[in-house]
């Protein structure tokens, strides 16, 4: 590269605060340049802490020192910016999930590829190693035929004000959590993928899903079966199930920078710990999006990239579709 990729952050959220932000200013491919926020004052503590200049969504947008932004405002924003963003010239890392709908999720997908931009939806855990030594396994024949994948992701319950309940900013369990096992049956089991049945708890005070249950199959057999929500004691973990062993990993879709990652395989007569050391995704996830952009467009290939955020919101679009909704346990009363 002859110089870093000139960053700016289009929104001023939690995620870019305690895990983006930190990881591109550590990196010497990146420069932050800009920081937008709907208020002055709050892109103002941003740039205070990160660096680069405060401004407004739209001046970001159009300053011409900006190469590529990041995007981190509510979900249901994504599209608007996303869209600013690529018609501007510019690159764009999206937090997932990059729409919640199939057509404005094409739509990105098209502008991209027509004006030969990154279009990348921020699916950091893909970035760490332990995903690499698990499809490895898988791919060598050494944990057997796979049968069945199953995922929890599930968060203790959030404050009234979080905007993940609100639906008019895209809130709700699926899209916060439920993104994250979809995303990664996409890349453990073969496509296309066919949501089988699912169930989705709403609570009625604020109009969002709270948490649920998914089941898929793949093309080849495999089933895909996991649940998320935001209303449970912390877990994130995975498993494979294939026909001669078993591989348990815990703290798999967000694992801390320090994290030693213990792949656990069981098979008839043994137990096997793999160990993969620590890595801070983010800072990984950053890192490649950077060499994306600045690599030039006859020296990258972003295709896969753009075709798994259309079966992300394919997937989506189909859980929301057929999802059997059920009444949330936590407010229910009973006698």
């Amino acid at each position: 590269m002859t110089r870093p990729l000139r960053l700016g952050a289009l929104g001023c959220s939690e995620i870019a605060d305690r895990k983006a932000l930190p990881a591109a200013t550590s990196l010497g491919e990146i420069e932050l340049v800009a920081v937008a926020s709907r208020t002055r004052q709050r892109a103002a503590e941003f740039a205070e802490r990160h660096g680069g200049r405060p401004t407004g969504y739209q001046e970001l947008i159009d300053a011409p020192d900006v190469d590529a932004v990041y995007v981190s405002t509510p979900a249901a924003l994504h599209h608007r910016w996303t869209a600013a963003a690529l018609r501007a010239g510019k690159h764009v890392l999206c937090e997932k999930p990059l729409t919640d709908n199939l057509p404005d999720t094409e739509e990105l997908a098209e502008l991209a590829e027509a004006r030969d931009l990154v279009l990348r939806e921020n699916f950091a855990f893909l970035h760490h190693p332990q995903h690499t030594v698990v499809a490895d396994l898988l791919r060598a024949g050494q944990l057997g035929s796979l049968r069945t994948f199953a995922a929890t992701f599930g968060i203790p319950e959030l404050p009234a004000d979080d905007i993940r309940h609100s639906p008019e900013l895209g809130g709700g369990a699926l899209l916060d959590v439920g993104v994250y096992p979809v995303r990664a049956a996409q890349q453990l089991l073969e496509g296309p993928l066919t949501v089988v049945a699912a169930t989705s708890q709403v609570d009625d005070r604020f109009g969002v899903d709270v948490s649920g249950h998914v089941l898929l199959h793949s093309a080849d057999g495999v089933v895909a079966d996991f649940d998320f929500g935001f209303r449970h004691r912390y877990r994130n973990r995975y498993r494979l199930w294939t026909s001669t062993a078993s591989l348990e990993i815990d703290r798999f879709f967000t694992p801390p920078p320090d994290h030693r990652s213990l792949l656990r395989i069981e098979e008839q007569h043994t137990t096997d710990t793999v160990v993969v050391e620590p890595c801070d995704q983010f800072r990984e996830s950053l890192r490649s999006f950077a060499h994306a952009a600045t690599a030039g467009p006859d020296h990258r290939d972003e295709q896969a990239w753009t075709a798994a955020a259309r079966e992300t919101a394919r997937l989506l679009q189909e859980i929301r579709r057929v999802a059997v909704r059920l009444p949330d346990p936590t407010r229910s009363t009973v006698g």
